[in-house]
């Protein structure tokens, strides 16, 4: 961008204020009005020259900018017009006279600041955030950088809209390569870290972290990597932080902490419950009942949000999600409401409640749509299944059969049918949308390919791992093409194609791509990166096909011990890894050292998931068969009858 530019003969910009990784920030003259404003330009960095590509994006940059220019807050900044310049699409907002949190830190050398600031800053926040809830909008990218103080004392939230935005425009949000879903690390909620569902309690954790930084003068969770930040969101409490500031009221503190739950429904439920808790700190009442629990109490355990649905799979599959809960950050997925990208944000729960408008309204349809993707996670496939299809029929009618949502449904609901069983029909579908989208968008758009990378793995389940390498090949190339031979989407494919060489007997070929992929990770993410750690654990899976299980085992206990130190011992990579190092030790006679690995990764699975779900009844099984090749026969069957007991229990509550 040059500066005196004229967008659209309207807007003159005059000099840059601000720069990030979605583009500038610049001060400018409306010449219509007269008068100042900021004007951000924000670049897309995909494939420019793909017209469906660019025909989804100005769209969704259309719904995103509309909804935002229609909140009308004085804790808002104001969105004036919105469009698309040469190639570059920009937003009007008003001029902000003022610094945002961050500056305001950095201005006392970050150092907290005053409590009363502190107080006056979550009470118009929380405001803020109570009449953009009442919209069904989720900010989802709150942090110090994005409210403005003004010189005159009023505090602004910035740039709603633009964090979906930056979903689209960069193809990928995904930090650790694991589902996450945008947002920053130093304020990311446990939810958008585990992809799980995001809500308007979502904002209410950003805020509790904007408000501990802004306190204590650092976030909750400030050292390390980005990776070992998301790691103290998901699983460390945060230190107190009277124990950093002293002189913090103690309500101020109980409600910050309250803020930080972990769980969404510990937290308060939404802003107006904590606006009239902050108001009662103010005026020194006792505290209202919270969700939270109190101190004196001990919460019922709940299992980390990462063991939902877990399953142990293969000794070299990687835990797969399912398209619906997918938080790969394509257009369609964004669009159509898939998990990290929610249409108005709105949760699926809240969605089975909300009578959906009547007739073809778009907005009625996302709801059911959502309400339908609610019922999948509950397993309540079949329901799940006949909204989806309900919807497809909405969409077809409303939009056309090749627009990019109406596609984005049929592919849910391709991929449904593969949870009821129907792998046949599931392919069938599969390559029908896969055909749909390659004609509309292109054959190398990112959502066409997605398709095609879920139509590859259910080939596999169908036991043709020649046509589903082949396909994982064709992906991988084309992703690397697109989005570069490094990038994450195009990795995760060639690791799919060392799984399907695996699983083809082609050892050899498997050993040498996940080797490449090692050092690939490695370089790009670091040693510690959990997926540098999972190409290592193909590697140790095939030398171990190879017939090489001293350097089989050696690798898994490297991995397993990198996987304990990075994600903790119960995460359930790290439990894999631990069942390899047990395979290995089987495979080297060693039955006795087996068996202790075994029973580790059993009790962590029945401690962590209960006895009767299905990876702790497999890792029983498994500590059973050991029993066995150790000649300890009496406790081998009173395990096996354990396991069967636990099985008819499960089957009865089906």
């Amino acid at each position: 961008m040059a500066e005196n530019r004229l967008i659209q003969g309207r807007y003159r910009l005059l000099d840059i204020i601000g720069r990030g990784g979605m583009g500038e920030v610049w001060r400018a003259r409306d010449e219509s009005l007269g008068r100042q404003v900021a004007v951000k330009c924000l670049k897309p960095v995909g494939p420019r020259h793909d017209p469906g590509f660019l025909t989804v994006l100005r769209e969704r940059f259309r719904r995103e900018a509309r909804a935002a220019a229609g909140l009308q807050h004085r804790g808002i900044t104001v969105v004036h017009d919105f469009g698309e310049d040469d190639g570059t699409l920009f937003l009007v907002m008003e001029l902000l006279n003022g610094r945002n949190l961050s500056q305001l830190l950095d201005d006392n050398r970050r150092q907290p600041l005053p409590v009363p600031d502190v107080i006056d800053i979550a009470e118009q926040v929380g405001a803020a955030l109570a009449y953009t809830h009442a919209q069904v909008i989720v900010h989802r990218d709150l942090k110090p950088a994005n409210i403005v103080r003004t010189i005159d004392g009023t505090v602004k939230i910035c740039d709603f809209g633009i964090a979906r935005l930056g979903h689209d425009i960069g193809f990928t949000a995904r930090l650790t390569g694991t589902g996450v879903a945008m947002g920053s690390p130093h304020y990311m909620s446990p939810e958008q870290i585990g992809a799980d569902t995001v809500d308007h309690r979502s904002d209410l954790y950003s805020l509790g972290c904007v408000l501990y930084e802004i306190a204590t003068g650092a976030p909750p969770f400030g050292t390390g990597d980005a990776w070992a930040v998301l790691v103290g969101h998901r699983d460390t409490a945060p230190q107190p932080p009277r124990g950093r500031r002293p002189d913090l009221p103690a309500p101020y503190e109980r409600i910050i902490l309250d803020l930080l739950a972990k769980d969404p429904d510990d937290r308060p439920q939404d802003a107006d419950e904590l606006g009239k808790r902050l108001a009662d700190a103010r005026q020194g009442r006792p505290a209202r009942t919270s969700l939270a629990a109190d101190e004196d109490t001990v919460p019922t355990p709940r299992p980390p949000s990462w063991t939902h649905g877990m399953t142990l799979g293969s000794a070299v599959s990687t835990p797969r999600l399912h398209p619906f809960d997918r938080a790969t950050a394509v257009l369609t997925d964004t669009w159509t409401g898939g998990s990290g990208g929610l249409r108005h944000e709105a949760s699926p729960a809240a969605a089975i409640a909300r009578p959906a408008a009547p007739g073809d309204d778009p907005d009625a349809l996302t709801a059911r749509l959502e309400a339908g993707f609610a019922l999948e996670r509950l397993g309540r496939h079949f329901e799940a299944q006949q909204i989806c299809a309900a919807v497809l029929a909405g969409r077809e009618r409303v939009l056309g059969p090749d627009h990019p949502d109406t596609l984005g449904c049929r592919h849910h609901l391709a991929f449904g049918l593969a949870r009821l069983g129907r792998l046949e029909d599931c392919y069938a579908m599969a390559c029908e949308v896969a055909d749909a989208r390659a004609r509309v968008l292109g054959a190398r758009h990112p959502d066409t390919l997605v398709t095609r990378y879920e139509i590859a793995h259910v080939l596999g389940q169908l036991g043709r791992w020649q046509e589903a390498l082949r396909t994982y090949q064709e992906v991988a190339a084309a992703r690397a093409e697109t989005l570069g031979p490094e990038h994450p989407d195009t990795l995760a494919a060639r690791y799919e194609c060392g799984i399907s060489f695996g699983r083809l007997g082609r050892g050899a070929e498997a050993l040498a791509l996940y080797r490449d992929l090692v050092a690939v990770r490695s370089r790009a993410r670091g040693a510690d990166d959990p997926e540098t750690l999972r190409a290592r654990h193909g590697l140790g899976v095939n030398l171990g096909r190879l017939g090489r299980w001293e350097e089989a085992l050696a690798e898994a206990r490297e991995v397993a011990a990198a996987r304990e130190r990075v994600l903790g011992a119960d995460h359930p990579d790290t439990l894999v890894s631990r069942r390899e190092v047990a395979v290995a030790l089987g495979w080297l006679g060693r039955w006795a050292a087996a068996l202790a690995d075994y029973r580790q990764v059993a009790d962590a699975r029945e401690r962590v998931l209960g006895a009767g779900h299905l990876d702790a009844l497999a890792s029983r099984t498994d500590e059973a068969q050991c029993l066995e090749q150790l000649g300890r026969a009496e406790e081998a069957a009173a395990l096996y009858r354990r396991v069967a007991a636990l099985r008819r229990e499960r089957a009865a509550r089906r």
